[in-house]
C-alpha cells in the first residue's frame, strides 16, 4: 500500500483546528476510511472514486455504502448519514473491515450517528466540517460545540476542517464541491496518485 503521513496531512489550510503533530511517513498494510454527510452532499461519490483511485493504483479495495436510517431524514439528523465505507489495503480485501481508522464528516450529528453504532475505532482521526462551530443558529453552534468537546473527551482525535470555506475559494457552490475537496484531501493524506484524482473527478 501507499506510505500514509502519520500527520495525515490534515490541515490543508489556514484556520485548521485540532492537534498537530511532525509530519512522518508511515507505510501501512490496511486502514479503513468513511465519508459522511448529510444525504445528496455527495459523500458516496467521494467514498466510491476513493476506492476508484486506489484500485487503479493496484492496492486492494472494498466499498460498503452507508445508508440513512430514514428514507428522506432531515438535515443534520443522527440518524441521516449517508456515504461510503471504504477499506484500502496492500493485499487481496474480501470485507469492509471493523472498525474506522479515520473518518471525514461534513456534519456533526451524522458523525454522532456512526459513534454511537459502534462504527469508529478507539482513538481514531475524525476530519470534521467546522462551519457549523460559528453558525448564526445558537442551537446549531452549541451542538457542534458540545459534541466535539465529548468526542476529544472520549479520545477521539477530532481535526476541524474548514472545508467549506476553502471550496469557496474555487466553486461558487461549497455544497456540490466539499465531496470533491474531501476526496482531494484523501488522497493527499494516502499518497494516491493526484492525477487518477482529477480523471475522476472529470467523470
Amino acid at each position: 500500500m501507499s506510505q500514509i503521513d502519520t500527520a495525515q496531512s490534515i490541515a490543508p489550510a489556514e484556520g485548521a483546528r485540532g492537534p498537530r503533530a511532525a509530519r512522518t511517513a508511515v507505510e501501512i498494510d490496511q486502514q479503513v476510511v468513511e465519508v459522511i454527510s448529510d444525504s445528496g452532499e455527495g459523500a458516496q461519490r467521494c467514498g466510491q472514486s476513493l476506492g476508484a483511485i486506489a484500485a487503479r493504483m493496484g492496492n486492494g479495495v472494498w466499498t460498503v455504502e452507508i445508508i440513512p436510517a430514514e428514507i428522506r431524514p432531515p438535515a443534520r439528523s443522527v440518524a441521516g448519514a449517508s456515504g461510503n465505507r471504504i477499506r484500502l489495503g496492500s493485499r487481496r480485501i474480501t470485507n469492509g473491515g471493523d472498525e474506522t481508522d479515520l473518518v471525514v464528516a461534513f456534519n456533526e450529528q451524522v458523525l454522532l450517528g456512526r459513534v454511537r453504532a459502534g462504527e469508529l475505532k478507539k482513538g481514531c482521526t475524525i476530519l470534521l466540517e467546522d462551519k457549523w462551530r460559528d453558525d448564526t443558529d445558537p442551537r446549531i453552534s452549541s451542538s457542534y460545540t458540545e459534541t466535539h468537546d465529548e468526542l476529544v473527551a472520549a479520545g477521539y482525535r477530532v481535526i476541524e476542517i474548514p472545508m467549506e470555506r476553502e471550496c469557496k475559494k474555487v466553486v461558487q457552490d461549497a455544497r456540490r464541491g466539499k465531496n470533491m475537496f474531501a476526496l482531494g484531501m484523501l488522497c493527499s493524506i494516502y499518497s494516491l496518485d493526484m492525477e487518477l484524482a482529477r480523471e475522476q473527478i472529470a467523470l
